[in-house]
Order: structure tokens, then sequence, then C-alpha cells
């Protein structure tokens, strides 16, 4: 009885470490960002262009300016890069998930579950340095058949190799839902004379929908943190630009290249990278809470 009080105790201690440091985390991004703001404009960081935090200027009231914060460009970076690779993680790793739950064999699970887990375990610098030395050069050169010129550090390149490294993600979780659909209503089915094409259409994906969003977003919660592959194959220059061809960066990016000089502490540039970090952990937040609150509904309905 005693051991079970002091095991129950070093647990509850543990959970109330985390909660706390997690607490502690988001009240000094927090206060740190509130400092920026104090200086900065609202307004001029979430909407403008301009990141030009290495350039001192006289502003239009005559006082002196540490540079330009405008973070739209970096916002748009990183939606749009994660744009990219959801949109090649979604397709392959729902596909997988479909194929390693429905129509493949002992056999085949056994050989694809470890591939996507050895996927799943190799560290993102990796998969930026093949980002840089294969997909880059490969996009320059399909792209120049065509007479299009392409960057070699570009977003379709990250956002690619990106999507690559989601879709383990996107799968795995994937798989669990899809295979938590109720075996009545798939016997049902079966029994009513439905092929397995026709079964994942009409009963496992309507089923298991809410759940594979709650991966897919997931996934993106972990795209719009990703920094290592950007730096190497997308570039530290912000560019509020359509074309994915071209370079641009993220905010992760800039937090990193912010904090990473020999400024000040309290300097503009330094309380930059908490503002940064602040609108990014907001926005994730909301992502998880999303995806949590989708896997939450989706248990409740397969127990209906």
């Amino acid at each position: 009885m005693v051991k079970e009080k002091i095991i129950h105790f070093i647990l509850y201690l543990c959970a109330l470490v985390s909660v706390v440091v997690s607490f502690a985390i988001m009240l000094t991004i927090l206060i740190e960002a509130l400092k920026f703001f104090q200086r900065e404009s609202v307004f001029t960081f979430l909407f403008s262009s301009q990141w030009t935090a290495d350039v001192a200027f006289v502003g239009a009231d005559g006082e002196s300016k540490e540079g330009q914060f405008g973070a739209l460009a970096l916002f748009w970076g990183t939606f749009y890069i994660s744009l990219i690779a959801m949109i090649t993680a979604l397709p392959l790793g729902i596909a997988c998930a479909i194929y390693l739950s429905v129509f493949a064999g002992k056999k085949s699970k056994n050989y694809l579950r470890p591939v996507l887990e050895i996927i799943a375990a190799i560290p993102t610098v990796v998969f930026g340095f093949f980002a840089a030395i294969v997909i880059a050069p490969f996009i320059v050169w399909f792209f120049s058949l065509f007479g299009i010129e392409a960057s070699f550090q570009s977003a379709l390149g990250a956002g690619f190799i990106m999507g690559i490294m989601i879709v383990p993600i996107v799968a795995s979780l994937s798989s669990d839902c899809i295979e938590s659909v109720s075996t009545k209503r798939i016997n049902a089915a079966l029994a009513l004379g439905m092929t397995k094409k026709e079964l994942v259409f009409a009963v496992i994906l309507p089923e298991s929908l809410s759940g594979i969003i709650a991966a897919c977003l997931l996934g993106l919660s972990r795209a719009l943190g990703e920094t290592m592959i950007v730096v190497m194959a997308a570039s530290l220059r912000p560019n509020l630009t359509m074309n994915f061809l071209e370079d641009m960066t993220t905010v992760t990016v800039k937090i990193v290249e912010a904090l990473s000089g020999d400024q000040a502490f309290d300097s503009s540039l330094t309380l930059s990278a908490f503002s940064l970090g602040f609108v990014l952990f907001i926005l994730t937040l909301m992502i998880n809470i999303l995806s949590v609150y989708l896997i939450n509904r989706f248990h409740k309905r397969k127990n209906l």
C-alpha cells in the first residue's frame, strides 16, 4: 500500500513538473513578446512584409529604430511550405493507411510498418541534406525542360521533402483510426456484397474521417515547427510570393537567426524572436486543440 502511494506521488510529481514547465515557457514567451510589442506596432508586425532587422534607420517620429519587423512574409512562407508538405503527405499517408489496414497481408504489414518507423526516425537534417543535394537539382533540371527558371532553394523542394517526412505521422495515426472502425459495420457491408474498394469509400472513410482529419492536423502542426529542412532547402530570405520555385523562409528559421547573433538580450531583434514564437505557439495550440477535439469526437462516435 505504501509502495503504491509512493508510485502515485512520483507519477503525480512528474505530471505536475511537465505542466509547470509548460506554463513557465508560455509565460516567458508572452512576457518577452509584450516587451517587443511595446516598441513595435502589432499591425506592422502582422501585416508588413518588410523584415530588415539588421538595418537601423530613423523613423517618422525622429527616433532611431533598430530595424523593420514585418513578419507577413514569414507567416506566408510558413503557410505556403506547410501547404506543399500537406499536399504531398496527405495522399501518400492516407493511401498507406488504407493499404495497411484493409488490403495488405501479414507479410506486407511486417515489411511496410518498419519502413514507416525508419522514415519517422530519420533526423530532419538528413531530409534537408537530401533535399539540397538531390531534390533541388532535379527540380531545376525538370522545369528547365519547359523553359522555366527555378531556384536551387525553393518552397517546392522544402515542402516536398517535408511532406515525405510527415507521411509516417499521417499514415500511422490514420491507420489506427481506420482499424478502430466497428467490425460489425464492416462485416455487414461485406455481407451485402461490397468489394473492399467499395467498403473503403462507403464505410471506412466516412466512419474514420474525423480521426483522419485529426491525424492530418497533427502532421500540419509538425510541419509548422520544422526548421532544418527550410534552412537547407528554402533559404533564409523572407519572400512574399506565390511562385513555389523561388526561395522563401519560415517563422522558425527567423527565430533561430534572431537568437544566433551576439546582440543584447533586450534588443528588438532578440525580442522579435519571442513575438514570432508566441504567434506560432498560438497557431499550433489551436491546431492541436482542434485535432484533439476531432479525435475525441471520433472515439465517441465509435462507441455509439
